[in-house]
């Protein structure tokens, strides 16, 4: 089973921390969401996790084939996602995202710097998804990985997510944007504290209310 342990007294930030985790936290396999205003963290949090930031204090553990996939991720400009997915996938695996990429209309012959920023978030996410490893626990970690995104597109990755709950834990960092969003497992940063709540009732409605 994937999971993402964070210590108590876990401290994220450039020097002066941005966030401090007061008690222990444990995320297992299924999808959780990483929410707090802009600035306080949620990038911050990621890339600590991902390896390529050390904590300002405290410890972190994470099992799991692990994934980054950063808002800002870029492919060359000439190349075309159909040319991505060939290199970087594994070939068992290449149809389905194929397959994907048609039903959610992204051109995967169109070179990536013609591409809209919803269709080069697209390319991102087939990748990130259809890398996942089958046989053992893994761990994505999404910075705003809806950003553009249309409606339909949104849904066949939600589908994607609800399928493969057993062997992956996403942490979502996003900004919902309707009040009814379900969210029953939630990382929460505000005033500075992280903190974890986890309720089958949550919904961004009332989880936008403790945000500062």
């Amino acid at each position: 089973m994937p999971s993402i342990h964070l210590d108590s007294g876990l401290e994220i930030g450039y020097g002066t921390p941005l966030a401090t985790f007061g008690e222990a936290v444990e995320l297992t396999a299924g999808t959780h969401f990483l929410l707090a205003r802009n600035g306080r963290g949620k990038t911050t949090l990621l890339r600590t996790l991902a390896g390529t930031q050390k904590p300002v204090s405290g410890s972190f553990k994470v099992d799991g084939f692990l994934q980054y996939l950063p808002e800002d991720l870029r492919f060359d400009a000439s190349i075309t996602p159909s040319m991505i997915f060939r290199t970087l996938l594994p070939k068992d695996r290449l149809a389905d995202a194929l397959a994907l990429a048609s039903r959610i209309e992204l051109d995967v012959k169109k070179p990536y710097g013609r591409l809209s920023t919803g269709n080069r978030r697209k390319t991102s996410l087939i990748v990130a998804e259809f890398s996942v490893k089958p046989g053992c626990g893994n761990v994505l970690l999404l910075d705003e990985p809806f950003s553009g995104l249309d409606a339909f597109a949104r849904q066949e990755f939600e589908e994607i997510w609800k399928n493969s709950a057993s062997n992956v834990l996403r942490l979502v960092s996003c900004h919902p944007d309707y009040d009814s969003m379900e969210m029953p497992s939630a990382l929460l940063i505000e005033s500075h504290k992280g903190r974890y709540l986890n309720d089958n009732g949550q919904t961004w409605r009332g989880l936008k209310n403790l945000m500062n």
